[in-house]
């Protein structure tokens, strides 16, 4: 039960950030070059997204062993997190600036109306396109995660149909937002991610290690899955540690840190 609210919450919240950088292109190219070109972009994208889904998930549950299936998602999702912590340790410390969709929309639209206007079967190719490349490449790293979760825990229905939810939600909101969701807070979800895949990723890599002791069963972590929340606590007190050398290793800071954004706001600096 334990892996299972795990898994809900892991893709939820990854699908949820990646969602809303994509919705971003989306709504970039559906504002200067038109909705209907963006739109199919994005249904083209889902399409491709869902195929692949279906396709290497069937693939990693039917032809590897139960421990060699751990050990190669829980390898896959220790990289995702490790890359989603290795940015959240950057931002925190001051040395990666945060994201900021507000910016990344003007870029996208300002690209939008400096680009050539070509039509193919009646649409905007370059919105087509852009919309198309933006969704798949945001949701990929959803799909792995879809996968690895689901084949995991014997539940890709309930990963895939979580990750969906949270596009929907995404898209919902910013249908009445009518502008990016630059007030979710996606660096600290995505610290959170990268804390619950670095958890997950570790407690299967080490049961799949099993595959090379005689038999070649699953390894069984001393409390079960109570050993997944210490392992996530494990990851967020390594993060916290790196945050505070990070700086002293690297330099002086060349991005303020949330909290210093928070007080020159206070102040009125720009």
């Amino acid at each position: 039960m334990g892996a299972t609210y795990g898994l809900v919450a892991a893709v939820f919240l990854a699908s949820v950030v990646e969602a809303v950088e994509a919705l971003t292109i989306v709504m970039a190219m559906g504002v200067t070059r038109g909705w209907k070109s963006a739109w199919a972009g994005t249904a083209a994208a889902a399409a491709a997204l869902a195929v692949f889904t279906v396709a290497a998930g069937y693939a990693l549950a039917t032809w590897l062993p139960q421990a060699a299936l751990q050990l190669t998602v829980g390898a896959l999702l220790l990289v995702f997190g490790l890359q989603w912590l290795r940015k959240a340790v950057l931002r925190g410390a001051g040395l990666k600036p945060h994201h900021d969709e507000e910016s990344a929309y003007a870029e996208q639209t300002s690209a939008a109306l400096g680009a050539a206007r070509t039509t193919r079967f009646g649409l905007d190719w370059f919105a087509f396109t852009v919309s198309l490349k933006g969704v798949f490449l945001e949701g990929v790293e959803i799909v792995f995660i879809v996968i690895t979760f689901g084949t995991s825990a014997h539940d890709v229905p309930v990963a895939a149909g979580t990750a969906a939810a949270a596009a929907v939600c995404v898209a919902v909101a910013g249908f009445f937002a009518h502008r990016p969701l630059s007030r979710v807070p996606e660096n600290t979800l995505k610290y959170g991610v990268g804390l619950l895949l670095a958890g997950f990723g570790t407690y299967w890599a080490v049961a799949g290690l099993g595959v090379f002791a005689p038999g070649g069963q699953s390894l069984t972590w001393l409390g079960h899955d109570w050993a997944i929340p210490v392992l996530i606590a494990a990851w967020f007190a390594v993060s916290r540690l790196l945050i505070r050398v990070a700086p002293t290793v690297a330099g002086p800071r060349p991005y303020p840190t949330a909290p210093d954004r928070i007080d020159r706001i206070d102040r009125g600096a720009p």
